[in-house]
Protein backbone atom coordinates (compact mmCIF):
# COMPACT_ATOMS: atom_id res chain seq x y z
CA UNK A 1 0.00 0.00 0.00
CA UNK A 2 1.46 3.66 -0.37
CA UNK A 3 1.64 6.29 1.93
CA UNK A 4 -1.57 8.35 1.20
CA UNK A 5 -3.37 4.84 1.37
CA UNK A 6 -2.20 3.80 4.27
CA UNK A 7 -3.44 7.00 5.70
CA UNK A 8 -6.38 7.08 4.10
CA UNK A 9 -7.27 3.71 5.41
CA UNK A 10 -6.27 4.52 9.21
CA UNK A 11 -8.59 7.66 8.63
CA UNK A 12 -11.90 5.75 7.90
CA UNK A 13 -10.83 3.22 10.58
CA UNK A 14 -10.70 5.90 13.02
CA UNK A 15 -14.10 7.84 11.71
CA UNK A 16 -15.60 4.31 11.39
CA UNK A 17 -15.04 3.88 15.32
CA UNK A 18 -16.04 7.37 16.14
CA UNK A 19 -19.43 6.85 14.24
CA UNK A 20 -20.08 3.43 16.04
CA UNK A 21 -19.23 5.03 19.49
CA UNK A 22 -21.59 7.95 18.65
CA UNK A 23 -24.53 5.73 17.26
CA UNK A 24 -26.06 4.80 20.81
CA UNK A 25 -27.54 7.91 21.14
CA UNK A 26 -29.88 9.11 18.19
CA UNK A 27 -30.75 12.61 18.06
CA UNK A 28 -34.07 13.01 16.06
CA UNK A 29 -36.48 15.83 14.64
CA UNK A 30 -34.53 18.63 16.43
CA UNK A 31 -36.94 21.89 15.88
CA UNK A 32 -36.45 25.57 17.90
CA UNK A 33 -39.42 27.39 17.97
CA UNK A 34 -38.54 31.25 16.04
CA UNK A 35 -38.18 33.95 18.71
CA UNK A 36 -39.96 37.14 17.85
CA UNK A 37 -37.93 40.54 18.02
CA UNK A 38 -35.30 40.80 21.00
CA UNK A 39 -36.09 37.78 22.83
CA UNK A 40 -33.20 36.53 25.03
CA UNK A 41 -34.34 32.81 25.07
CA UNK A 42 -34.99 30.34 23.00
CA UNK A 43 -36.10 27.01 22.85
CA UNK A 44 -35.28 23.73 21.75
CA UNK A 45 -37.05 20.42 21.08
CA UNK A 46 -35.44 17.12 19.77
CA UNK A 47 -36.31 13.18 20.46
CA UNK A 48 -33.51 11.52 22.10
CA UNK A 49 -33.04 7.53 21.76
CA UNK A 50 -30.42 5.67 23.65
CA UNK A 51 -29.78 2.69 21.99
CA UNK A 52 -26.82 2.26 24.19
CA UNK A 53 -26.20 1.53 27.74
CA UNK A 54 -27.70 4.29 30.24
CA UNK A 55 -26.16 7.61 29.73
CA UNK A 56 -26.58 10.90 31.07
CA UNK A 57 -27.13 14.22 29.36
CA UNK A 58 -25.01 17.03 31.19
CA UNK A 59 -24.85 19.86 29.11
CA UNK A 60 -25.32 21.49 25.89
CA UNK A 61 -23.62 24.40 23.74
CA UNK A 62 -24.27 25.96 20.96
CA UNK A 63 -23.12 29.42 18.75
CA UNK A 64 -26.79 30.46 18.61
CA UNK A 65 -26.57 31.32 22.46
CA UNK A 66 -24.47 32.08 25.37
CA UNK A 67 -25.65 29.33 27.34
CA UNK A 68 -27.55 25.82 26.83
CA UNK A 69 -29.32 24.24 29.54
CA UNK A 70 -31.41 21.60 29.92
CA UNK A 71 -35.02 22.40 30.97
CA UNK A 72 -38.19 20.45 32.44
CA UNK A 73 -41.54 22.25 32.47
CA UNK A 74 -44.76 21.14 34.17
CA UNK A 75 -48.14 22.03 35.27
CA UNK A 76 -48.81 22.09 38.81
CA UNK A 77 -52.52 23.37 38.78
CA UNK A 78 -52.62 26.26 36.55
CA UNK A 79 -49.01 26.95 37.18
CA UNK A 80 -46.35 26.63 34.63
CA UNK A 81 -43.23 25.57 36.54
CA UNK A 82 -39.97 25.42 34.82
CA UNK A 83 -37.05 24.60 36.41
CA UNK A 84 -33.75 23.83 35.11
CA UNK A 85 -32.09 20.05 35.23
CA UNK A 86 -28.68 19.63 36.12
CA UNK A 87 -28.74 16.13 33.92
CA UNK A 88 -31.04 14.37 32.09
CA UNK A 89 -30.90 10.66 32.67
CA UNK A 90 -31.14 8.28 29.68
CA UNK A 91 -31.64 4.92 30.32
CA UNK A 92 -30.87 2.14 28.19
CA UNK A 93 -33.66 1.89 25.05
CA UNK A 94 -35.32 5.05 26.66
CA UNK A 95 -36.48 7.64 24.11
CA UNK A 96 -37.17 10.85 25.25
CA UNK A 97 -39.46 13.19 22.52
CA UNK A 98 -39.52 16.73 23.37
CA UNK A 99 -42.68 18.54 23.08
CA UNK A 100 -43.34 22.09 23.18
CA UNK A 101 -46.12 23.00 26.12
CA UNK A 102 -44.87 20.16 28.59
CA UNK A 103 -42.16 18.27 29.89
CA UNK A 104 -37.98 18.66 29.39
CA UNK A 105 -36.50 20.69 26.65
CA UNK A 106 -33.62 22.48 25.37
CA UNK A 107 -32.86 26.37 26.34
CA UNK A 108 -31.52 28.46 24.33
CA UNK A 109 -30.11 31.33 26.83
CA UNK A 110 -28.76 34.77 26.27
CA UNK A 111 -29.39 34.23 22.33
CA UNK A 112 -26.43 36.34 20.16
CA UNK A 113 -29.41 36.79 17.46
CA UNK A 114 -33.26 36.28 16.83
CA UNK A 115 -33.82 32.37 15.54
CA UNK A 116 -35.79 33.33 12.09
CA UNK A 117 -37.72 30.08 10.92
CA UNK A 118 -35.68 28.46 8.03
CA UNK A 119 -32.54 29.37 9.60
CA UNK A 120 -30.31 26.17 10.93
CA UNK A 121 -27.85 26.04 13.76
CA UNK A 122 -25.53 23.48 15.52
CA UNK A 123 -26.18 22.32 18.87
CA UNK A 124 -23.36 19.85 20.96
CA UNK A 125 -24.56 17.89 23.47
CA UNK A 126 -22.68 16.46 26.13
CA UNK A 127 -23.40 12.93 27.00
CA UNK A 128 -21.50 11.31 30.46
CA UNK A 129 -20.69 7.88 27.74
CA UNK A 130 -21.34 8.97 24.50
CA UNK A 131 -19.32 12.41 24.43
CA UNK A 132 -20.19 15.06 22.22
CA UNK A 133 -22.97 14.69 19.80
CA UNK A 134 -23.20 17.61 17.59
CA UNK A 135 -26.97 18.18 15.72
CA UNK A 136 -27.81 20.45 13.12
CA UNK A 137 -31.37 22.38 14.72
CA UNK A 138 -34.17 23.44 12.49
CA UNK A 139 -35.84 26.82 13.33
CA UNK A 140 -39.34 26.86 12.64
CA UNK A 141 -42.43 29.08 13.83
CA UNK A 142 -44.20 26.98 16.03
CA UNK A 143 -47.72 28.15 17.20
CA UNK A 144 -48.94 27.00 20.58
CA UNK A 145 -50.77 24.35 18.33
CA UNK A 146 -49.28 22.29 16.50
CA UNK A 147 -50.26 22.11 12.94
CA UNK A 148 -52.34 18.50 12.64
CA UNK A 149 -55.73 20.00 11.71
CA UNK A 150 -54.58 20.96 7.81
CA UNK A 151 -54.44 17.23 6.89
CA UNK A 152 -58.07 16.37 8.14
CA UNK A 153 -59.29 19.13 6.70
CA UNK A 154 -59.48 17.78 3.37
CA UNK A 155 -60.93 14.19 3.88
CA UNK A 156 -64.53 15.41 3.89
CA UNK A 157 -65.43 15.77 0.26
CA UNK A 158 -63.57 12.19 -0.54
CA UNK A 159 -66.63 9.87 0.48
CA UNK A 160 -67.96 8.89 -2.56
CA UNK A 161 -71.06 6.85 -2.16
CA UNK A 162 -70.89 3.87 -4.39
CA UNK A 163 -74.41 2.64 -4.43
CA UNK A 164 -75.07 -0.47 -7.04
Amino acid sequence: MTKPLMHAFALTLLLLAGASHAQSILIDKAVARATVGKMPNGAAFLQIENKGADDVLLSGSSPASSKVEIHTMSMDGNVMKMRALEQLELKAGQKIDMKPGNGVHIMLMGLKKPLAAGDKFPLTLNFRKAGKVEISVEVAEMGMPMKKGDGDMHDHDHHHHHDH
